[in-house]
């Protein structure tokens, strides 16, 4: 049971620095969103539950998750 753990605590903690690897609020969005259901639905299947349920479940939390963190551009500025 411990073994499954670590697992679960490995996967989680490389899912969450593939996260930071895109820039725009879309692409982070949709990226976020990916990683979630995989996750979820991976975790589901561990637990022994839904992994459809998962999937949606960590798909709406990784959007989420991604848009929320994408980081702020000005407007009207080409050049910083």
């Amino acid at each position: 049971m411990l073994s499954h753990r670590i697992r679960i605590l490995a996967a989680a903690t490389l899912v969450l620095g593939l996260s930071a690897c895109a820039d725009p609020v879309g692409q982070r969005a949709l990226i976020g969103g990916g990683i979630g259901a995989a996750g979820g639905a991976g975790i589901a299947a561990l637990t022994g539950g839904s992994p459809l349920a998962g999937a949606a479940i960590g798909g709406a939390g990784g959007a989420a998750v991604g848009a929320l963190t994408a980081p702020r551009q000005r407007r009207g500025y080409y050049y910083y």
